[in-house]
């Protein structure tokens, strides 16, 4: 279906004074006609400016537009930005616990409550919270591959009305072609916007201790070559090669013009480290001290507890660190200060790669390893190249600068291969959870369920990826149908006949075999001794060691030697003409019954046969006409009853089945391998339905599992959600059955505020490191509030690990102590006092305190709940939510 096209077009000269690329014109092209796009382009490309134009169009056609972000910093900057755009009152913003202008034309929010938003209408539907909303821009919309968070991204797509046009910014992944695709097929026509081009070109380079060098060759598709040669005579060194030290390499930076720089170190320790290594480098003029000397002591004016000694001094010179220890105000004022080019560079961990909008002339990527849960690995390529998009201000510079070092662990080898590589593919992140099989369930039904479940990216690359599999179930089946075709032909009936009379006749001469083998035992004796008495012209069966034939050889016996025992031997002449040097064992037969055939003294073995077992030669003409003579035995003479009767058993079923039409049809062996063959592929059919089966319905076996859960747990009647389940449906959360349970249990309800602050902080944080410790006690209610939880804990923890679900439960009991810090907070304790009091860094203890704060804004609006639970957890925000921890959006 496409989307109404514009009546009339925007001047787009008037609203971009300057020369689009051909990618934006392209974009902007696709949403005049109505519709959806893609776009896939470099970081610092301009892929902004697509979701400006879907903002310009939707105002003048008097329509809204949703603006999502992965973050609630760049939902904060996009704020600003907009305002200072379109105007003061024409944007708003939705938080989690912050709602500015909500009916404003331009909504900024997080991508996680476009989410939840859609959750409150029938998929599919406008609803209320959509209406007049032309377009919805998916900023940063590569943060599908998120672990944690990209199954949000999937969701919004699926969940989103087909008539409102989606426009998905994303930075160039190497399977742009299959999102396209996959948007095409769940919201309607959609186009990709491809683009590799990026306006401020990159030059990669490769630092040691002994200068800063080209690290590709001139064609920039290979390391250059005097690196890969230094690199070889390198190997004959002993020891590891040294890294180039901070210092030697900002200086390096400076003298060539190539700050402001991102120095990524991905460790917050390491950071702060570099920062005090570089000491007393001042690294901006007279001009920019001034500036930023205003600047950051207005800012300490205002926030006061803010400043730390190890971070205001190096930021006076234009140095500074950000990561996720530091103060989140702090980190607020560095960008601000980077993004006026006031700080020269920012020791960072890549967090800033993916989050805010901080471009550099340079960025320094100092390791090209990192350490993960299952060790240390080399950097892919899209981490790598998402630090390298930082380098390059469009406007500002006319090239963008990647520095890499050389390590003791990397070289100019690994770096060049990183430089050279190509995005990786985005992977679907898509995970169930008890929050979403709730908030569907209770505006659809199961079936319409498990159509949105399949409609999800996840399926879709579960499916190409099954492609090949699919096709082989075809061919399988194909082989099958005519296999089927061939054996139809002839009846069931007739085969089971032909195949009784078959393994019978296989069973009579089994026992034939096993008769004749006992008869010849015994016959074995007999002849033994009979040979003692034998003569010259007896006649014998001959088959053994020393005779190999087929079939016994008839022969008389002309001699045997005179000494018995094991060098004794016979001479024989075989009906063949040849002379036979034989043993006893080689005698099969003996015809006592039969005349002896008379043998002239004449006849001699020749002189030069040798008597030993096993030796022969022929005969000459007079051997001849004895030979002739010689009779074949009747070969029914020595036949015990047994064996005869037996024998005549087995030439009846073979009568019987030659005497079967199949056996004359003289396809019977074709039609029964046919039916070997079709059983075999049957086999081999239904394994690999099992195995596709198992693999493409991975996602919905998963959702029923979550519904197994919940009905164990009373969240779910049947199919309906209970009051118990609207309440763990209206929470958002990492496992909103835990919340859900821990909310309505009762235990939380009388509370006073600071401690149902802490009760509800163990409800949400992680795991910390091993050594985190806080110097605070728990205060007894606290404890008893908490201890009370951990058998509806267990019970969680239990049938979760039942299922194979591994959503997290709550802070580990190990780990308590740390939420005194909450209660402290919330008692109005001072932000120096409470940090100086804990190992944990600021950024950590300021993202607990937002955690807690984030489900102690969502308690007033859950149903079910009692109303003093409710003005407890209001209380408790308004006793949390102050600097530091309050986000405050100016």
């Amino acid at each position: 279906m496409n989307y109404p096209a514009s009546s009339k077009e925007l001047d787009l000269g008037l609203i971009f004074p300057f020369d689009l690329d051909q990618f934006q014109k392209d974009a902007i092209a696709s949403l005049n006609a109505g519709r959806s796009v893609v776009v896939c382009a470099p970081t610092g490309s301009g892929k902004t400016l697509i979701g400006e134009y879907a903002i310009y169009r939707a105002l003048a056609h008097g329509k809204r537009v949703f603006y999502t972000t992965p973050l609630k910093a760049l939902s904060n900057q996009k704020l600003r930005d907009f305002r200072e755009k379109f105007g003061f009152d024409n944007v708003g913003l939705l938080t989690g616990d912050a709602s500015i202008n909500r009916d404003a034309s331009i909504l900024v929010m997080t991508t996680e409550i476009f989410r939840n938003m859609l959750y409150g209408t029938p998929i599919g539907q406008v609803g209320i919270s959509l209406v007049d909303v032309e377009a919805v821009v998916l900023d940063e919309c590569h943060y599908m591959n998120d672990r944690q968070r990209g199954t949000v991204w999937e969701e919004s797509i699926i969940y989103c009305p087909r008539e409102v046009q989606l426009a998905a910014l994303s930075a160039t992944v190497a399977n742009s072609d299959q999102l396209t695709d996959w948007l095409n097929r769940v919201h309607g026509p959609t186009d990709l916007i491809y683009s590799d081009f990026r306006p401020v070109p990159l030059e990669f380079h490769y630092c040691n201790p002994k200068g800063l060098f080209p690290l590709l060759n001139d064609s920039k598709t290979k390391i250059n070559p005097r690196l890969a040669n230094r690199g070889k005579r390198r190997q004959g060194d002993k020891g590891r090669p040294e890294a180039p030290s901070i210092l030697y390499t900002l200086n390096h930076l400076q003298q060539r013009d190539m700050l402001p720089a991102i120095y990524f170190i991905f460790s917050r320790r390491g950071c702060d480290k570099a920062v005090a290594e570089v000491g007393d480098l001042w690294l901006v003029d007279n001009d920019e001290s001034q500036i930023l000397r205003r600047q950051i002591d207005d800012f300490l004016t205002r926030n006061p507890e803010a400043g730390r000694s190890g971070q205001i001094a190096p930021l006076y010179r234009g140095i500074a660190a950000h990561h996720a220890g530091i103060l989140p105000a702090w980190k607020v004022l560095v960008e601000e200060l980077f993004q006026q080019g006031l700080i020269k560079v920012v020791f960072a961990t890549e967090t800033l790669a993916a989050g805010i909008n901080m471009p550099a002339r340079t960025t320094v990527i100092s390791t090209l390893s990192k350490r993960t849960d299952t060790g240390h690995r080399l950097l892919n390529a899209s981490e790598f190249l998402q630090m390298a998009g930082r380098a390059g201000r469009r406007g500002m510079d006319k090239q963008g600068h990647v520095v890499t070092l050389q390590t003791p662990f990397e070289g100019s080898k690994e770096a060049a291969y990183l430089a050279t590589s190509q995005p990786d593919p985005l992977v679907s992140q898509f995970t169930p959870s008890y929050g979403m099989v709730l908030n569907l369930l209770q505006t659809h039904t199961i079936e319409q369920a498990k159509e949105l479940i399949e409609r999800s990216f996840g399926q879709y690359m579960a499916t190409l990826h099954l492609k090949p599999d699919y096709e082989l179930i075809e061919d399988l089946q194909a082989q099958l149908a005519g296999l089927h075709e061939q054996i139809a032909s002839v009846s069931e009936h007739e085969l089971l006949i032909y195949e009784k009379l078959r393994q019978r006749l296989k069973a009579e001469k089994q026992l034939l075999k096993t008769l004749q083998e006992q008869a010849q035992e015994a016959r074995k004796d007999q002849i033994k001794m009979l040979l003692d008495f034998a003569v010259s012209g007896t006649l014998l069966s001959l088959k053994g060691e020393n005779i190999i034939v087929s079939t016994p050889l008839t022969a008389v016996l002309v001699g045997q030697s005179p000494t018995a025992g094991k060098s004794s031997y016979l001479v024989c002449l075989g009906q063949d003409n040849r002379w036979y040097v034989v043993s006893n064992e080689d005698v099969v037969d003996l015809y006592a019954e039969l005349p002896r055939l008379e043998v002239p003294q004449e006849i001699i073995p020749p002189p030069h046969l040798v008597f030993k077992p096993g030796h022969s030669c022929r005969g000459d003409e007079m051997t001849a006409a004895i030979a002739q003579n010689i009779p074949d035995p009747d070969g029914s003479l020595h036949l015990s009853p047994e064996v005869a009767e037996q024998l005549s058993r087995v030439n009846a079923v073979q009568a019987q089945l030659e005497a079967n039409p199949l056996y004359n049809s003289g396809s019977v062996a074709k039609v029964f391998k046919r039916r070997e063959r079709y059983a075999e592929i049957q086999e081999e059919l239904e394994a690999l339905q099992q195995q596709v089966e198992q693999q493409s319905q991975r996602y919905w076996e998963e959702f029923l599992n979550l519904i197994t859960i919940l009905q164990q747990f009373d969240c779910l009647d049947n199919l309906v959600p209970t009051q118990l389940g609207q309440v763990a449906a209206a929470i958002r959360g990492e496992n909103e059955l835990w919340l859900g349970l821990a909310l309505a249990s009762g235990e939380l309800n009388n509370l006073d505020p600071q401690h149902l602050a802490a009760v509800i902080a163990a409800l949400v944080t992680e795991t910390p490191r091993p050594d985190s410790r806080v110097n605070f006690n728990l205060s007894p209610e606290i404890d008893a509030a908490w201890t009370k939880l951990q058998k509806i804990r267990r019970a969680v923890l239990k049938i979760q690990y039942r299922h194979g679900v591994t959503l997290p439960v709550g802070l580990e009991n190990r780990y308590i102590g740390l939420i005194a810090l909450v209660e402290q907070w919330a008692l109005g304790t001072e932000w120096v006092e409470l940090c100086e009091n804990t190992t944990l860094d600021e950024g950590d203890v300021v993202r607990i305190l937002r955690r807690t704060l984030d489900l102690l804004s969502q308690i007033p609006h859950v149903p079910h709940l009692p109303d003093s639970l409710q003005r407890n957890a209001y209380r408790a925000m308004q006793l949390i939510d102050r600097f530091p921890v309050n986000e405050v959006v100016e």
